[in-house]
């Protein structure tokens, strides 16, 4: 009964969690368009591959622009020989000052797990990287990998566990996303001079073509009609279902698996590389998880 219990709470949390996420995925061209290299984004049914060879990458990018929600898309990552590219899905605004949040998923050789990397910029400012190895193998199977971004957070989500999240400090003087809106994006490209190993291991274009494969496309967000009008999204009489302080803010079981996948998965924090920065960033100070 106590087992059956615990079954049941954490359904219950589960429920919660999704909330924003119970209508099924749109089609493809609903929500997005081929943005480069046209002839190597293919549709396949619910399925949209973007393909990688000696010639180019690919890209796409949102129809729209959104100021704060929730976007996720399920991903199947390159199989096998991986090393050298990188498949990225992040939302950004446009500008040299421009918010951008990013998951970059670093390849690498068979057998090796592949690298997560996030990263955050704010007002054209980034070097916010912490990198993380998954607990599963992201190229077997589709698993869904999501951005919440409301006014007192980025919560980046992998199967609905939180990996990481960058809270508001601008009550500490530090900038937040709060003033651009976004487009949504995902791409693969060859960056074999830093992606695996800091650049010692190459693509091997003998396994090409590198192919990543999407579905269930989801955007849950305040889609802007211009980029110069936000009041839609931002004005002081609007609220939205990631406003809630449920939604917001972490749950004691969220927080339990962000410590869990800190202390099992992460590899690398910008905030404690000593080398790169001598003096701890200002919200690393300020941070409890990032």
């Amino acid at each position: 009964m106590v087992g059956m219990g615990l079954f049941m709470c954490m359904m219950m949390m589960m429920c919660v969690i999704s909330c924003g996420e119970a209508a099924p995925g749109a089609k493809f061209e609903e929500l997005y368009r081929s943005s480069w290299a046209m002839d190597h984004c293919v549709n396949d049914g619910e399925v949209t591959k973007l393909k990688l060879d000696n010639s180019s990458g690919a890209g796409f990018e949102s129809r729209s622009k959104y100021l704060f929600g929730k976007v996720s898309i399920q991903i199947k990552l390159v199989e096998g020989d991986s090393a050298g590219t990188v498949t990225a899905f992040y939302m950004s605004s446009e500008g040299s000052n421009h918010n951008e949040f990013d998951f970059e998923f670093l390849g690498n050789t068979t057998g090796e797990p592949y690298i997560v990397q996030t990263n955050v910029y704010v007002n054209g400012v980034g070097n916010r990287e912490q990198r993380l190895n998954l607990w599963f193998d992201p190229t077997t199977e589709f698993h869904t990998y999501s951005i919440l971004w409301s006014k007192r957070s980025v919560v980046f989500m992998v199967d609905e566990t939180p990996i990481r999240v960058h809270k508001n400090l601008e009550d500490k003087g530090i900038p937040f996303a709060i003033d651009q809106a976004m487009g949504v994006y995902s791409s693969i490209w060859n960056a074999d001079d830093w992606a695996t190993q800091g650049g010692l291991v190459k693509t091997d274009w003998s396994h090409a073509p590198f192919i990543a494969s999407y579905k269930d496309f989801k955007i849950d967000a305040c889609e802007v009609p211009t980029t110069t009008d936000l009041s839609k999204c931002n004005g002081e009489d609007q609220r939205f279902w990631w406003d809630e302080p449920t939604v917001s803010e972490l749950s004691l079981h969220q927080n339990h698996q962000l410590i869990w996948v800190r202390a099992n998965h992460m590899i690398y924090d910008y905030c404690f590389d000593a080398a790169r920065f001598p003096v701890t960033p200002l919200e690393c100070q300020h941070h409890r998880h990032l």
